[in-house]
């Protein structure tokens, strides 16, 4: 299979890493029409001010002739594939697109109004920039012959949401990088050694990511304060929308046993994750968060750690009803956050790593191939 994957896909996030890895391991011959825009920008809703979003606007709008003379011109392909973000490359993509009768597929990833307007509430609902933003996305939704996002709960939120048939949007996982995030004792040991050599260290939790409404940092913090007097140590790792809120609350009501870092570098997670004995994963109670599996916990069961996270249709998709070595508790709920950390004070840790059964379906390949076989079943594509 021929696969032009096209436009300005933002090869920051591991997403889009691993969607090009992963389609090379499963056979096929991709090729790449693409131009960075989104380099450094860990978190586009945080940026700020007419001259930033002017620079990035100028840099897409000039990309767009030379990318388009290149659809054109490349030899034909099976298919082309649009990256996330991709609302306005599938403007630009789709007339050429169908003047040369080749598919059009959008790894839609999420939906920026839904994180936005929904999630974050950067917006409000009824005003006019909310309208053209669903009106925008909706636009680019109906020029694709195939959209795809992370879980079956999210391809159905998104087909509600935008009025979509239901059951045309499709799903590949996230998968982790597991070059980098693997189950590792060698290390763990190691890591462990160096950070607590007590006969009775405090249990180590972790919580990295984004400080946005879907992670429920607001719930982690709560759940630290119910738990001030056990021994248990709780490091955030992250910066973003709800930071200063955060740090609000720290200041206000100090937890010497909470520290939080806003930043380590994407190479040393691994190390931060193996110190961990758990670590935690969302716990947002708006509808996207029941929707999508982040980054982290496909990170999180391939180094094999324990995890705490939101119950949510999105989660059972990969875990299961009653997933070892995982505690799903209510949205927004402090307390049973708590009573799942301090449970783990009292009782044994696993001994070796968690979620084998896992870890063959979370590597680029599988998700290389999990691509491969939507691509053909719904495009009626050949190898």
């Amino acid at each position: 299979m021929r696969i032009l994957c096209w436009g300005t896909y933002d090869t920051s996030k591991p997403r889009a890493r691993l969607l090009l890895k992963g389609l090379r391991l499963a056979g096929a011959e991709v090729a790449e029409c693409h131009v960075e825009l989104w380099h450094g920008v860990a978190d586009k809703s945080q940026i700020r001010g007419a001259r930033q979003w002017l620079g990035i606007a100028i840099r897409w709008l000039l990309s767009y002739p030379r990318l388009a003379w290149r659809l054109a011109r490349t030899p034909k392909p099976d298919v082309v594939l649009v990256g996330f973000p991709g609302i306005l490359d599938m403007i630009v993509a789709a007339p050429i697109a169908r003047l040369r009768r080749v598919p059009l597929a959008w790894d839609m990833f999420m939906s920026i109004y839904d994180t936005v307007v929904e999630d974050r509430q950067l917006l409000p609902r009824r005003g006019l920039a909310a309208k053209l933003l669903h009106a925008l996305e909706r636009f680019a939704l109906n020029r694709a012959d195939l959209v795809f996002l992370d879980t079956q709960a999210h391809a159905r939120r998104i087909e509600t949401l935008f009025g979509l048939t239901t059951g045309s949007a499709e799903t590949v996982w996230v998968g982790a990088e597991t070059e980098h995030f693997h189950a590792d004792s060698t290390l763990v040991n190691a890591v462990r050694s160096q950070v607590n050599s007590s006969d009775h260290p405090p249990l180590q939790v972790l919580f990295y990511g984004q400080f946005i409404p879907l992670h429920g940092i607001e719930t982690i913090v709560r759940a630290a304060r119910l738990t001030r007097s056990e021994p248990i140590e709780w490091q955030l790792i992250g910066k973003g929308q709800e930071a200063d809120r955060i740090k609000t609350l720290l200041t206000e009501q100090p937890l010497p046993k909470v520290h939080w870092e806003p930043w380590v570098d994407y190479t040393q997670l691994r190390r931060r994750i193996a110190s961990a004995d758990v670590c935690l994963g969302i716990f947002g109670g708006s509808e996207k968060a029941a929707s999508v599996i982040p980054n982290k916990v496909f990170q999180i069961v391939a180094m094999g750690k324990p995890l705490i996270t939101r119950d949510s249709p999105a989660i059972r998709e990969m875990l299961g009803d009653s997933p070892p070595c995982v505690s799903l508790v209510p949205a927004c709920d402090a307390e049973a956050l708590a009573d799942a950390v301090c449970g783990l004070v009292r009782r044994d840790l696993p001994i070796g790593p968690c979620h084998a059964p896992l870890q063959d379906k979370l590597n680029a390949e599988a998700v290389g191939q999990q691509c491969m076989a939507m691509l053909k079943r719904h495009l009626r594509l050949g190898s």
